[in-house]
């Protein structure tokens, strides 16, 4: 199976959850250049919703969101694994229906290191 990983980072920040809160803060980031590898959304509580921001690129990320005001916690680092669809990549990663896969791995800072050596990057 064909596969890649590379490095990504990521930022994230807490919202109100509001119907369209974090379409409307992807929006803005899109009238702004920046471009996502990748985005998650997970509940925290009744009231809120935790955004992770996989940019493109890291410092355009981090200064578009200090000249909007955001409040970003990042950069962070993970890997992005992307690779070839088949039997069984499920249980690896997440399909996208169209014959690839994609799963993110979160890693502490102080364990980057290690850990793209044991990804042997």
């Amino acid at each position: 199976m064909a596969y890649s990983i590379r490095r990504v980072d990521y930022f994230y920040t807490t919202i109100r959850d509001r119907p369209g809160a974090a379409y409307k803060l992807l929006s803005q980031m899109a009238e702004m250049g920046l471009n996502m590898v990748a985005f998650t959304a997970v509940p925290m509580g009744p009231m809120h919703t935790q955004l992770t921001i996989f940019p493109e690129d890291t410092e355009k990320m981090a200064a578009a969101a200090q000249r909007a005001g955001m409040k970003v916690e990042g950069p962070h680092p993970a890997f992005l694994v992307q690779g070839d669809d088949e039997l069984g990549a499920l249980a690896e990663g997440v399909t996208d229906g169209r014959g690839t896969f994609g799963y993110l791995i979160y890693v502490r800072p102080d364990e980057y290191d290690r850990a793209a050596g044991a990804l042997s990057l």
